[in-house]
């Protein structure tokens, strides 16, 4: 019977969603309801959507419009990014196009020819040829001005563009541009790219793409499709589009990345940042260069598959992003060298001394050709000879300079020249001046807070320390991706001496120090090195001196990088600050008056009190008053409750005293 039960309601139940579907399908022909309609529901009933409130936002000469429920599309924290990379293509254009013949017009910039000095050593030939050709021809030079379409200028592609306000940028700031691909997965994206690209009037320079970058990159592998410029800002890491990306770009072409998985990259999680860079991450002060050279690794690990290789132009580690800018060029011979570009790191996990291995080594033979071995290693003992801690592996990464200094320079003089050109010019011209003051030659750094810290003291001034390592005769500088950081070519020998004769100016007590400890260890050698601490002149670097602007300070609240798109939009992300709001400091108690501190130690009592040996008597916090003594159960008086109780049924397990 339930079996038969069962199956007629189960017919019953198709059969009415049946005639309901046969019901709709033949009122779908006639008109909808229009005073449904006009009363805000739709057809059958459904309520209809509300307008979407938009938000307009300037950036440069840009102007974007996007949903105000969806915040992820604009992040104002990310302007020094698009500034920064707008004068980095400009800069790339100027290069490209007078090895052509053609100078390019920055609105701004007053109107005087630059000498243009290729970056890359195989067109050198093709720069003299044209501009003996343009020479002899005696003709005005062909100019490229912002906003017009430049036959033989950049192509250029966006490959995640969200809004498309980097691409828009481009196109109304960066002259010397043949097309734009703003390109983007998402449907209400790219609809949103359109929008904004008629708002700019820019639909001759920018085509709108929907497609999936990596496939996008992978149809534009031939020669002749390739793009010159490559644009990479993904939410998180890069990682699954490098590959593609390293194919897709031309010859001597630049390539654009940017990561925000910082996390991942500053060593949080080593394994993770393995599989997707192919290199172990360590977690040290010095870690934000290398995240930056572990990135460059990883580009030119994925382009050496394709017998390409990548010379770094700028390398920069800004708020909560690392950004590269790269050049990708093709031959077989300089791919072998990529072996002794790169090292690994050898840390201890005592006193922070670090040491590189080269993965591969470059020596030159009598006929003038490069011979390529393996390396010969390690560079250190088990255990540090600081410390005696032992050491953590990590990499491999590019060991090599991370910056190409002629053309931050030559990105430096322009941005400085046209300084209303872009709303961070200021931080911009900060950034690369102590870029240009960096050791190009000295991968990682130390940082003074870690020096004084292994050893327990004072911490010395930056001039005291910088002068210190100038009196020996080693070289110092500063390092744009940390603010107190010590990048020198002095061993971590002469380091540590340093930090035991400023210890004796400052003395440690050696009796706090466990005998096993970095500190203990350190400071029980004297030092060979005799210190001299009086400053320099030189020891404070030009950008120091002349108060530039270069470490960025926190813009706004809970500013970094925007949470991925959700249905809710911006409502959902408010109740998302709301709740954070009210969980915030949840597991802290909260504090408490004297009073109430007092009461509460009155309850525990006072351990001195029973061995007799506390002298403070009435004035102590804990309790003098002897502890009450337990009544047994066989001497507790009857009380009215347990005589109220009823007695045990039968069958109830017989306890001790009753029959």
């Amino acid at each position: 019977m339930q079996g038969s039960s069962l199956w007629l309601s189960l017919t019953f139940r198709s059969a009415r969603v049946l005639s309901r579907a046969r019901f709709f399908e033949w009122q779908s022909p006639g008109l909808p309801n229009t005073a449904a309609m006009e009363n805000g529901t739709g057809p059958y009933g459904e309520e209809r959507p509300r307008e979407v409130q938009e938000t307009t936002v300037t950036e440069g000469a840009a102007k974007i419009a996007f949903p105000s429920a969806n915040e992820v599309f604009y992040n104002p924290v990310q302007e020094f990014n698009r500034d920064l990379t707008c004068a980095v293509i400009t800069e790339f254009a100027r290069i490209q196009l007078g090895a052509k013949g053609i100078q390019i017009k920055v609105p701004g910039e007053k109107d005087t020819q630059k000498v243009v000095v290729d970056l890359s050593e195989q067109e050198e030939e093709k720069v003299e040829l044209k501009e003996s050709e343009n020479l002899a021809s005696g003709d005005q030079p062909r100019t490229a001005a912002v906003g017009e379409i430049c036959e033989e200028g950049l192509h250029v592609l966006e490959g995640l563009a969200a809004s498309g306000l980097r691409s828009i940028r481009f196109a109304l700031e960066v002259p010397g541009l043949r097309s734009v691909v703003a390109n983007d997965a998402s449907t209400r994206a790219v609809d949103l790219i359109r929008r904004n690209v008629q708002l700019n009037d820019v639909a001759h320079l920018v085509q709108p793409s929907q497609a999936d970058a990596r496939m996008l990159m992978y149809q534009h592998q031939r020669v002749s499709e390739r793009f010159d410029v490559i644009d990479l800002d993904p939410y998180g890491s890069p990682a699954t589009f490098l590959d593609a990306a390293v194919q897709a770009v031309s010859e001597g072409g630049l390539l654009c990345v940017t990561c925000t998985d910082m996390a991942v990259l500053a060593g949080n999680s080593g394994e993770t940042c393995y599989s997707k860079y192919g290199a172990m991450a360590l977690k040290s002060r010095a870690c934000h260069e290398m995240a930056l050279r572990i990135v460059l690794h990883s580009l030119d690990l994925r382009a050496n598959c394709y017998q390409r290789f990548v010379v770094p132009l700028l390398s920069i580690s800004a708020d909560f992003y690392v950004r590269v800018f790269v050049r990708v060029f093709t031959g077989q011979a300089k791919v072998k060298a990529s072996a002794s570009k790169q090292a690994l790191v050898f840390q201890c996990v005592g006193c922070g001394a670090f040491h590189l291995q080269r993965l591969g080594k470059a020596s030159g033979v009598p006929s003038g050709r490069v011979k390529f071995s393996a390396a010969c290693g390690p560079p250190v003992t088990p255990e540090c000879e600081h410390c005696g801690q032992r050491h953590q592996l990590g990499g491999p990464m590019w060991a090599e300079p991370i910056h190409d200094l002629d053309f931050v320079g030559r990105v430096l003089e322009a941005v400085s020249a046209n300084p209303g050109r872009f709303h961070t010019s200021e931080r911009i011209r900060g950034v690369l001046s102590v870029i240009t003051e960096e050791l190009p030659d000295v991968p990682l750094y130390y940082t003074l807070d870690q020096l004084s810290s292994t050893i327990h003291c004072n911490t010395p001034s930056l001039l005291q320390l910088r002068s210190a390592l100038l009196h020996a005769d080693f070289r110092v500088s500063l390092s744009h991706a940390c603010k107190n950081a010590v990048k020198t070519d002095a061993p971590a020998s002469a380091l540590w001496d340093i930090m035991r004769c400023w210890e004796k100016e400052c003395p440690v007590k050696r009796e706090r120090l466990s005998e096993t400890s970095p500190a203990f260890r350190i400071l029980s050698v004297e030092p060979r090195l005799q210190a001299n601490f009086t400053i320099r002149e030189d020891a404070n670097p030009s950008s120091r001196q002349r108060g530039l602007k270069r470490f960025q300070a926190n813009p706004e609240a809970n500013w970094g990088p925007r949470p991925r798109a959700r249905p809710g939009g911006k409502a959902a992300d408010e109740a998302m600050e709301e709740r954070r709001r009210l969980l915030q400091n949840k597991r802290k108690e909260p504090p408490e008056d004297v009073a109430q501190r007092a009461a509460r130690l009155k309850t525990f009592p006072c351990k001195r009190f029973k061995e007799g040996t506390c002298q403070r008597g009435d004035q102590c916090c804990y309790s003098h008053s002897p502890p009450t003594p337990r009544v047994s159960a066989d001497a507790a008086p009857d009380c009215p409750e347990s005589s109220n109780q009823s007695p045990p049924g039968p069958g109830a397990a017989a306890g001790p005293g009753i029959d």
